[in-house]
């Protein structure tokens, strides 16, 4: 057996802060709504395309999601298009970010942080000349 890709993420909050990370996911990323299991918890998958890949699940009342162990996570990263639109969504929304190119494949990535904290990652083409 061998890894064929990764294929999906989880988040889980409260109520009031999953539905700010759904509108940030939707709005800001770019991901959309899609169909969701009849799952036990509450919550939402949303999509790329015709892939889910995030997956944002609410907490039970008693449920602490701290963690006392130092994390090695950095970032999630998504392969997107239309750069100039998702840049002006950053801008108009006042969404702090920071643009970098790949060294010798002129790969254009913006970084930016979720309302939970969590790192995004997203990668362009290198503009054609």
């Amino acid at each position: 057996m061998s890894v064929l890709r990764i294929d999906h993420y989880n988040l889980r909050a409260k109520s009031e802060l999953l539905e700010i990370l759904r509108h940030f996911y939707c709005d800001i990323v770019g991901l959309e709504m899609g169909v969701r299991p009849p799952l036990k918890s509450f919550g939402y998958w949303l999509y790329a395309r015709e892939k889910d890949v995030l997956h944002l699940s609410q907490t039970a009342p008693d449920e602490i999601r701290e963690s006392h162990v130092l994390t090695t996570f950095d970032h999630i990263a998504f392969s997107c298009d239309d750069f100039k639109t998702i840049e002006s969504r950053l801008i108009t929304k006042g969404i702090p970010y920071k643009q970098s190119e790949v060294p010798s494949t002129g790969q254009i990535q913006l970084f930016f942080n979720d309302p939970a904290g969590n790192r995004i990652e997203l990668n362009f083409a290198p503009p054609k000349t």
